[in-house]
């Protein structure tokens, strides 16, 4: 059973029905119990991260994180989710995140070409940085899709793929047991849907 966490903001409902497209075994849930029950568990999030992480310690569901995170259990982040699995964010500000891995969330503005469009709207192809489970079905150069205005910084200990924006920015990272996708899987097609596997199938 995958438990994709619901604290008020994201896909929630894409995520599960592309979960049960590949045949897995999912539930959108705030129930700290069904949480600490599930074989793994899925961090979604769209809009701003200091909401988010408002919302997530509203719910203690910030404290159920860590402490499964601090288990063992495979937890991926997707997007916002992905972000606020990292120190710190400077989203219109300094806002901490969770801590599970090492890095900040920058603003793209300033690091791309001013005439790139912000948000990075769009399919771009990954580059693999390091070799991972993740990548166990799809190949580098696959296309997947990404919202977003703010990327992960200073986390090479955990970088797993990039894509290229200009510049190459995080697209996919992972530390242990902890794992964050910048795109989104669940709206990437056949490639996505290759890596949701890929993380259900993670023992």
């Amino acid at each position: 059973m995958i438990a994709i966490i619901d604290y008020g903001v994201g896909n929630l409902f894409s995520v599960c029905a592309s979960l049960k497209k590949i045949g897995a075994e999912a539930i959108v849930t705030s129930d700290r119990r069904e949480i600490e029950n599930a074989d793994k568990i899925i961090l979604p999030g769209v809009g701003a991260f200091s909401d988010a992480m408002k919302k997530l310690k509203q719910t203690g569901l910030d404290e159920v994180i860590k402490a499964e995170a601090n288990k063992g259990k495979y937890i991926m982040g997707i997007c916002l989710g992905m972000q606020m699995l990292f120190e710190k964010s400077y989203e219109y500000g300094e806002h901490e995140g969770l801590g599970l891995l090492k890095g900040s969330i920058v603003p793209m503005k300033g690091v791309i070409d001013e005439r790139l469009k912000i948000p990075h709207i769009g399919w771009n192809a990954l580059r693999f940085e390091k070799p991972h489970f993740l990548f166990k079905y799809i190949k580098e150069g696959d296309c997947v899709y990404f919202v977003h205005s703010y990327y992960a910084t200073d986390c090479k200990d955990s970088l797993i793929a990039t894509t290229e924006y200009d510049q190459y920015l995080t697209a996919a990272v992972a530390k242990g047991n902890v794992l964050g996708c910048q795109f989104h899987p669940e709206k990437s097609g056949e490639v996505g849907l290759a890596m949701l596997k890929a993380f259900c199938e993670a023992v």
